[in-house]
């Protein structure tokens, strides 16, 4: 016969045991909130959208974001966990001329962090169904409809950092997140006491000034955002991108709470350095087989090899990497991609010199494209030279 929902002790017991049992699943922390609807968030992201700070990744129905009922039946209880991952790249290959590299984020480091706490929530679910044979449950893992960050808060994960990443004790915000829904009425945590006070590190470093307050996230800013975007970037951004690849670690590489902390205890989440930080040119003749074979396995490959192509010719117009210019113009003038060619025409002009301004004029004599005989033309003018009809 299943607890009653009265026995509170049984709940209770349960949950001091879940927490105990957690580490043996390659759960880190866990935390539990209730599963009320989440009002302020909801007064928050309706703020956010009339503003336009929104990317377009996440769920559009706030309604679903906010109230948990809306995606499970009589839900009680939202878990919430986290698994730590590694802040430090062992062994990084230098980046040097002719030989220059990228760089993902973190979070793309390993593999592809969905699947890995799919995994363990699957693990906690049939722990817990062992103990309450009749319990459901709903998982999720970022792209879903609630708030990852919101039921961490709630759940007593850690607190909500102005960089917009949940901020652990333990482990900083080098942390992934996920959470499960369920029936079972074990009793919630408390939140996190704030622990940023008055420091505003990350507001200030922020390359773009995407965070335009304290946990307030403009996304069309973003570079982690744009990196993801699959069209031409316009060229403020292309220079505040550097060699950035994959999202930006900006924001949490400069929080004190980070200093120092780097947890490399679930293996599967150890990155392969010439993944993390892969050479740019070889990116630009790779094909869709050898790509999904590099980078298949990390979270960085979720959009294609399109974006990332493009930041490899953002990257080498950033380095002005006078060697790369015959590849930068084979894609100018090969490459079936407008967003692509345009990018290389940006790469061409900011790298300078004669070979470049060649292959520009090359490709002004025969190219159709409006946006990317813009770019050409802008190329150039950079270049000095005057293209004439």
């Amino acid at each position: 016969m299943a607890p009653s929902v009265e026995d509170a002790g049984f709940w209770q017991r349960l949950k001091e045991e879940m927490v105990s049992a957690a580490p043996g699943l390659g759960i880190d922390k866990i935390g539990v909130a209730s599963a009320d609807p989440f009002t302020a968030l909801k007064e928050r992201l309706v703020k956010h959208r009339e503003l336009g700070y929104e990317s377009g990744f996440e769920e559009p129905d706030l309604d679903k974001r906010t109230d948990p009922a809306l995606l499970f039946p009589e839900p009680r209880t939202i878990l919430s966990i986290a698994v730590a991952y590694p802040s430090k790249l062992k062994g990084a290959p230098a980046s040097e001329p002719g030989k220059r590299r990228g760089i993902l984020s973190r979070s793309a480091w390993g593999e592809d962090y969905h699947p890995v706490l799919r995994r363990r929530l699957e693990r906690l679910a049939a722990w817990l169904k062992e103990r309450v044979p009749k319990a459901r449950f709903l998982s999720m893992v970022d792209t879903g409809a609630l708030a990852d960050r919101a039921v961490a808060e709630r759940a007593g994960i850690g607190w909500s950092g102005k960089n917009c990443s949940i901020i652990t004790p333990e482990f900083g915000s080098w942390v992934y997140l996920g959470e499960m829904i369920t029936d079972l009425p074990l009793p919630p945590d408390r939140a996190v006491e704030d622990g940023c006070g008055d420091c505003t590190i990350c507001i200030d470093a922020c390359p773009t000034g995407a965070l335009v307050g304290p946990g307030q996230l403009n996304a069309q800013r973003c570079i982690s955002y744009v990196t993801q975007t699959k069209g031409i970037v316009e060229e403020e951004m292309m220079l505040k991108i550097g060699n950035r690849l994959y999202g930006c670690d900006t924001c949490q590489i400069v929080c004190p709470v980070n200093k120092g902390v780097d947890f490399r205890h679930h293996e599967e989440l150890l990155p392969d350095p010439e993944v993390a930080k892969p050479l740019l040119r070889p990116l630009l003749r790779m094909g869709n087989r050898e790509f999904k074979e590099k980078f298949g396995a990390s979270a960085a490959a979720w959009r294609g090899r399109k974006p990332i192509q493009r930041n490899a010719l953002i990257g080498l117009g950033n380095f002005r990497d006078a060697e790369s210019v015959p590849d930068v113009a084979r894609v100018l003038q090969e490459d079936p991609r407008p967003e692509l060619r345009a990018t290389a025409a940006w790469a061409l002009g900011r790298i300078g010199g004669e070979e470049a301004a060649e292959a520009v004029e090359r490709a002004l004599a025969s190219e159709t494209d409006a946006s990317v005989r813009e770019a050409l033309e802008r190329a150039a003018a950079r270049n000095g030279t005057a293209y004439a009809p």
